[in-house]
């Protein structure tokens, strides 16, 4: 049965990078730069940042996303965005929301129906568990810290994003936190933890414990959504809350 499983998976996958490389055919984009043909090419010696990185992630041929100085150009130059097979369904793309330059980043995995309808994440039933998160358990305001997905539009039926959908948006969420340059992340689920830290060890395993994104600090956690299913599990995430809460008060003393 488990080899079963494994099959379906490894077909799913092979049919998304099938879909991807079409898409990119399609777009003219039919080569992958790594770093070094990039930096060889360019010969520029430029500063690396985060969104530095991008040179070998797949859309490194958008200049606009390197060069934007702020959220608001940022955003600009993601546009009217049909860079993976979701725009077609989609009523808003959902950017980012709050301060942009908060010490807090929350990292969620993708909108549901009420954040593609309003263009603004976790506005739904999990977003209002956040946002009690955020205001009831931290003492903070909604505006004090920013939300964003790893990805920009909604799947399907709220399906799980697929590899090549978080690829493309995957400079973009790289160039916000680069951007933002949060004390800390939380990211929320099994599927901005694997993002971030190109983990696949389970998120019940990862919570709890910190880790390191270029010089971040990523406290991995349950996402709102799990916990409206199993609300017995309240307690874990506030143990976790409970140590962003040390961590910012240590960074401002």
């Amino acid at each position: 049965m488990q080899l079963g499983n494994e099959r379906e998976e490894i077909k799913a996958l092979s049919a998304s990078i099938k879909r991807y490389l079409k898409f990119r055919t399609r777009s003219g984009m039919l080569f992958l730069s790594g770093k070094k043909e990039v930096e060889g090419e360019s010969g520029s010696g430029d500063p690396r940042g985060l969104a530095g990185e991008m040179d070998g992630d797949l859309f490194s041929d958008h200049s606009e996303i390197h060069q934007a100085k702020n959220l608001e150009e940022l955003r600009a130059a993601i546009g009217d965005c049909q860079r993976c097979k979701l725009w077609p369904g989609r009523t808003h793309l959902v950017f980012g929301v709050g301060n942009p330059h908060a010490k807090v980043m929350f990292v969620g995995e993708a909108p549901g129906r009420d954040e593609d309808l309003k263009g603004e994440p976790f506005v739904g039933r999990a977003g209002q568990l956040l946002t009690d998160i955020i205001t009831k358990g931290m003492g903070l305001r909604r505006e004090d810290v920013y939300i964003a997905n790893v990805i920009k539009c909604r799947p399907p039926e709220n399906r799980n994003p697929e590899p090549d959908e978080v690829a493309s948006c995957e400079p973009f969420l790289k160039k916000q936190i680069d951007l933002i340059k949060p004390r800390v992340i939380v990211a929320l689920g099994k599927f901005a933890v694997e993002a971030l830290l190109r983990s696949k060890v389970a998120i019940t395993r990862l919570r709890g414990t910190w880790h390191d994104y270029h010089g971040i600090r990523l406290m991995p956690t349950l996402h709102p959504a799990y916990l409206l299913r199993n609300p017995g599990d309240k307690k874990l995430v506030w143990e976790d809350i409970k140590k962003v809460l040390e961590e910012l008060r240590s960074a401002s003393n």
